[in-house]
């Protein structure tokens, strides 16, 4: 049994070929990669949706748990020039937030790159280098299918151009993948390989912040108008002479008035004409509502990327009872979420290779622990 449950109403035109909502529909744009890179680069706004959580994700990085010795080797081959993982890590991330999907390519020393990396063979010193290759750098194979495989969802292979105009085939067991908005449909990610730009799902907000506060600004400079009412002033500008002397007249108007501090007028008309003499005035914009409407578009702009207001625009909210930083600790509560169920995951084959490459061998004792982003304040460690 099918139940169909709706409002409609003849009177309103609710639910009704009336009903204006009736015709309104959701249609994906697909932002192309020149507008993604343009707002990036141009738009505040835009740039900081799509760098803040990768910052917040790899600013405090994470706390290896083993022994002294190791953790010293294993810091060191993180930290070393040609791989610095952790900030191969965040540009990872910014250009998947950006473009829709990045990835590292692990280079290790004698290996072929076709074929699957095999942790067993990993010994000291092995790891070579990080390379961070964006989705439009990379070109993903088919998708794999097996549902038997640990690579199902993912490419079999990828293929990566060289400057000599060869073909790099990589494995994708060499290759940490990142994706920026994850497309849920499996039909439009075998399509697309990747994902979305975060840009694309917050592009409206974004857009709208962005608008008002140029549409705001553009109104400073009409903050106060004056307005001069002229009698004649058609026919006086309708000769070459008259437009001069309309241009000299108020030019030394606007002398009189930076010299007096007031504006000097024709009081009467021409002798016996009977008409009324210039006429003054100031017209003022009031700006009242207008901090209040920008915050509002930024709060919508904070909310479709998934980043507190506090954080976005790095002020702290002022009045009694604010929940600024209870939102603040909510918000690191999710970064420190996303490190544990996309971070980690993502990095588990580097992470190996990290370890072999500094110890030598995987002590099955060696893990380790994100950094906490929150601290706490002396009262509440007290």
């Amino acid at each position: 049994m099918h139940i169909v449950d709706s409002l409609k109403s003849l009177v309103s035109g609710l639910g009704t070929a009336k009903d204006k909502s009736a015709t309104m529909g959701h249609v994906l744009r697909v932002v192309g990669p020149e507008e993604l890179n343009a707002m990036h680069r141009s738009d505040w706004l835009a740039r900081k949706v799509v760098d803040i959580v990768p910052n917040d994700m790899t600013r405090e990085w994470r706390d290896w748990q083993a022994k002294g010795d190791q953790i010293e080797a294993i810091e060191a081959v993180e930290k070393a020039p040609l791989i610095n993982v952790a900030a191969k890590v965040n540009q990872a991330l910014q250009t998947a937030r950006l473009f829709g999907g990045s990835a590292i390519y692990i280079g290790i020393r004698g290996d072929n790159p076709a074929e699957p990396l095999d942790l067993a063979r990993i010994r000291k010193d092995d790891l070579h280098y990080l390379h961070v290759l964006s989705c439009y750098d990379i070109t993903a194979g088919e998708i794999e299918t097996d549902v038997g495989s640990e690579f199902y969802g993912e490419p079999r292979d990828y293929q990566v151009a060289g400057a000599n105009g060869l073909t790099l085939t990589v494995h994708p067991s060499r290759v940490v993948r990142f994706i920026g908005a994850q497309i849920l449909d499996r039909r439009q990610a075998a399509a697309n390989t990747w994902g979305d730009s975060i840009l694309q799902v917050v592009y409206d907000a974004v857009t709208n912040a962005s608008s008002a506060q140029q549409h705001i600004a553009a109104l400073l400079p009409e903050a106060k108008l004056d307005v001069i009412t002229i009698p004649g002033l058609g026919e006086a500008t309708k000769t070459d002479a008259g437009r001069n002397a309309l241009i000299s007249r108020f030019t030394f108007a606007n002398t009189a008035k930076s010299l007096l501090n007031a504006v000097l007028i024709d009081g009467n008309g021409k002798a016996g004409d009977g008409q009324q003499g210039e006429k003054w005035e100031q017209k003022q914009i009031s700006f009242a509502q207008m901090p209040e409407l920008m915050q509002q578009f930024l709060k919508v702009a904070a909310g479709a990327a998934d980043i507190t207001l506090m954080r976005l625009l790095q002020d702290a909210p002022s009045g009694q009872g604010n929940n600024g930083q209870a939102a603040l600790q909510s918000y690191y509560d999710n970064i420190a979420a996303r490190q544990r169920t996309e971070l980690s995951p993502a990095m588990h084959r580097l992470d190996e290779v990290i370890i072999r490459s500094a110890l030598g061998s995987r002590p099955p004792e060696v893990y380790y622990e994100w950094a906490p982003l929150w601290g706490l304040s002396e009262k509440e460690k007290a």
